[in-house]
């Protein structure tokens, strides 16, 4: 871990490793909210200098692309690996940038083992109250005044706002949402904590986060703000639908993170697409990746249109919104260029591939100047 560090510490004080441009996306939005990013694994361990120096000259807030999920975290009973989370906490000290912890629960990138019992069979109650228990207790508690908030429950929803019928909710119950929130809040009494999910734009959905939300209140328990993930694209959502779901959380007297924000330039895939054998389809694989060899012109225009748009409506609501985290610091990086699918390239951030800002950088920080708040 020594040897990490120090190479971290080389590529943070490297004039090499920064973006070409002077512009500073963290300094032009720090009168309004941070703007954060997520790392990845090799990000972390320093693998990529080059993207390292993107997120000292435009990053103030660092979230865990997956080294802080349990599976990482906790990969067998009582076998805590702590090692990638505290390089990522070392990085942020010298970055002086806030660390954001992501996720305490969470139904995926859990190990099966939690909601397993000694003969095999589904947990016990208490035993997996044991379980989350001992988890959050070591997990926040290491982290205690370092990390300045939680993701602490993570995507417990339906599309239709109804609640997941997750392991954690068939076997804690209705109020397990509850519960990860007050272990939370005991861990760390100082620490922000947070619900987050996707499509939170949808009125459905929304609503059903608004109960959380209501529910976390009227238990008396510590409830920061709402992460509306943002894993959007060209033609969807409706941005007035994104504006008035801010609205609506922020009526309950939540803050709002916008906390994954990616903005996918390929078209949906649906189900039988899902199940086609790409390899042996051609047409399908141009049909599902048309931009392999690069990214036309008008589609930047386009994707670059929508980013504006919704910074425009973050700017608008900047009382409200603390926080703005983008799902990776490159296109490279990006999940989704993989999903739901392999194989596929896309172009869903603002740095490419080669840790270039893209044009979108300069119109966002243009747009500060023209939007005010």
């Amino acid at each position: 871990m020594k040897s990490v560090m120090g190479l971290l510490a080389g590529v943070l004080l490297s004039q090499s490793a920064m973006a070409a441009s002077d512009i500073s996306l963290k300094q032009a939005y720090a009168p309004h909210f941070l703007v954060g990013t997520a790392l990845s694994m090799a990000q972390i361990e320093g693998k990529d200098p080059a993207a390292l120096g993107v997120v000292q000259q435009h990053f103030n807030a660092l979230t865990a692309e997956n080294v802080m999920k349990w599976e990482e975290l906790q990969p067998k009973e009582g076998d805590f690996h702590f090692g990638p989370a505290d390089a990522l906490l070392k990085l942020a000290e010298q970055q002086q940038a806030t660390l954001i912890g992501h996720t305490l629960l969470w139904h995926q990138q859990t190990p099966a083992w939690v909601f397993t019992g000694p003969d095999g069979k589904t947990a016990s109650k208490a035993l997996l109250l044991q379980r989350l228990t001992t988890h959050i207790n070591t997990v926040v508690g290491r982290y205690k005044g370092k990390v300045k908030g939680w993701d602490v429950v993570n995507e417990a929803l339906n599309d239709d706002g109804s609640l997941r019928d997750s392991p954690w909710r068939k076997i804690l119950g209705d109020d397990y949402i509850v519960t990860a929130f007050q272990l939370a809040q005991a861990a760390d009494p100082a620490a922000e904590l947070y619900y987050n999910d996707y499509n939170l734009y949808n009125p459905e959905k929304r609503q059903g986060a608004v109960r959380i939300v209501q529910q976390l209140q009227k238990a008396g328990v510590k409830l920061t703000g709402v992460g509306m993930q943002g894993h959007y694209g060209l033609d969807y959502p409706d941005l007035q639908q994104v504006e008035d779901s801010i609205v609506a959380f922020a009526a309950t007297g939540a803050q709002v993170m916008i906390t994954e924000l990616d903005i996918t330039v390929l078209p949906r895939v649906d189900d039988n697409a899902i199940g086609a054998d790409i390899s042996l389809n051609q047409k399908l694989q141009q049909q599902l990746n048309p931009y392999s060899q690069g990214l036309p012109a008008a589609i930047e225009a386009l994707q670059q249109q929508r980013f504006t748009g919704l910074f425009r409506i973050f700017l608008r609501h900047s009382d409200t919104i603390s926080r703005v985290t983008l799902w990776g610091v490159n296109d490279q990086q990006s999940w989704r260029n993989n999903w739901p699918m392999q194989g596929r390239t896309d172009y869903a951030l603002l740095f490419d591939r080669q840790n270039q800002p893209k044009a979108v950088v300069k119109a966002l920080l243009n747009l500060v100047d023209e939007v005010k708040p």
